[in-house]
């Protein structure tokens, strides 16, 4: 085996050699990058680097992140969502399983206005899982569809995971975040199914709410405050994505308009003031931040590794995987399936779908479907133990008596629900494909 490519084996070993010993990720990729590249090929990388650095920071796409993570933190800030799920409970009424399919609807909300698995599932595993449990929601069936809800965000638009692949994988945000509309829908439905089913089979598990409460509400009351509080996100939503969507506005102007229409809903809401302004701008700021500097750090990784001969080492690899392309699709996305158990998002994709994406553009698979694909994939990891971050943020709100096996049994069967999604989506392409091309895309 050549030299190079046996430096290429080594940078990504030490990658998850360190990750593995509690390294952070983006020291983890800039110091594997560094020391493999210099051994590869000397100060030559020194000096590729900066237009890489430049490329990212002068990338016009990606300013729509921070606008979109404005636009989210501020409608965290506003809490909305204790006032949706107040709304939702009540409109369940006396179906069983009825507050399960509520938080479903509550993160589909929430994750087509925030997009932050953080804050849809803190609020809702402080606004609900006590609240379930009282009501006599077993416990990982309430911890597992929290998580679940939460982690909706991810894969429909607008997410940062549709916006970092279309960088990667040189396509329209506009058209990847059409892709993933009716995916992230089924999702959400397929959730609700299950709930509903749960409510059928084992009505034990998630009963309906007592009569006497939903009476508390009058049904005057009750309408009115429906308009109030779930009007204001679903127009954002509609005027961000149907903006980006029918081709009005590209992704960074809807981002922008986005990140003013959460300031005017939240000054709807009357949340708005100084203080809320402050910690939004701080927030921003250093979620963006963490964000951009793993980009940076992953460029150093990217190219000593392409310039140690590793794409070729896995073209040949990949060579050996049986089933064709069909083949390679399967096993690229057992293997993001798998990482998912251990690193994050940002790292996977930076590192394991520029391998594949050239092998798969060159045997002219759509890229639209295999992006939509990756992003049902990724979204698992937020979900698959013991590094799922969802699991750790509702780990640190949830009651005491919950335990973290209440969690982790919780997640399981809304994970095999997720698989269930990507097969369909595997399956059926034009469950991705159909509206892109439907509006022209």
């Amino acid at each position: 085996m050549p030299y190079n490519e046996i430096l290429a084996i080594l940078c990504i070993v030490s990658f998850f050699a360190m990750l593995a010993i509690g390294v952070p990720v983006a020291i983890t990729l800039a110091v594997s990058g560094f020391v493999f590249g210099w051994l590869g090929f000397g100060s030559l990388l020194f000096g590729l680097l900066p237009a890489r650095i430049f490329g990212v920071a002068a990338n016009y796409t990606l300013i729509a992140i921070p606008l979109f993570v404005f636009m989210g933190v501020m409608l965290e800030k506003s809490k909305i969502a204790n006032e949706l799920m107040e709304v939702i409970g009540h409109l369940s009424g006396g179906l069983r399983g009825g507050m399960g399919i509520g938080i479903i609807l509550v993160g589909v909300l929430m994750g087509a206005t925030t997009g932050i698995v953080g804050a849809t599932i803190v609020t809702l595993g402080l606004l609900t899982l006590p609240t379930l449990l009282r009501r006599g929601y077993d416990k990982s069936l309430a911890c597992g569809a929290i998580c679940a809800s939460g982690t909706l965000g991810q894969l429909i638009p607008p997410s940062t995971i549709l916006i970092l692949l279309a960088d990667i994988m040189g396509q329209s945000v506009g058209t990847l975040f059409a892709a993933a509309v009716f995916p992230g829908l089924m999702l959400s439905g397929i959730f609700c199914l299950y709930f509903l089913a749960i409510g059928y089979f084992k009505p034990h598990l998630a009963p309906a709410i007592p009569l006497e409460e939903r009476k508390a509400m009058p049904r005057r009351e009750l309408l009115l405050k429906t308009l109030k509080v779930g009007l204001p996100p679903i127009a954002l939503v509609v005027a961000v994505l149907g903006s980006i969507i029918g081709g009005v506005a590209a992704p960074t102007e809807a981002a922008s308009m986005g990140a003013l229409g959460s300031i005017f809903v939240a000054a709807m809401l009357g949340r708005l003031n100084w203080e809320t302004l402050r910690d939004t701008i701080y927030s921003t700021g250093r979620i963006t931040a963490a964000m951009m500097f793993v980009l940076v750090c992953a460029q150093v990784f990217a190219l000593a590794f392409r310039g140690l001969q590793g794409e070729k080492l896995v073209h040949d690899l990949f060579a050996l995987v049986p089933g064709g392309t069909t083949g390679v699709m399967v096993f690229m996305l057992f293997l993001i399936f798998i990482l998912g158990f251990f690193i994050e998002w940002i790292e996977i994709s930076y590192i394991v779908v520029p391998m594949f994406v050239p092998l798969l553009a060159n045997a002219g698979v759509d890229p639209v479907w295999t992006a939509t694909l990756i992003a049902v994939v990724l979204q698992t990891s937020f979900l698959t133990p013991p590094f799922g971050w969802a699991l750790f943020y509702l780990r640190g709100v949830a009651p005491p008596d919950v335990t973290t096996l209440d969690i982790y049994k919780g997640v399981v069967p809304f994970i095999a629900l997720q698989l269930c999604a990507l097969a369909l989506v595997f399956l059926y392409p034009g469950i991705a494909t159909w509206l892109p091309k439907a509006i022209g895309w």
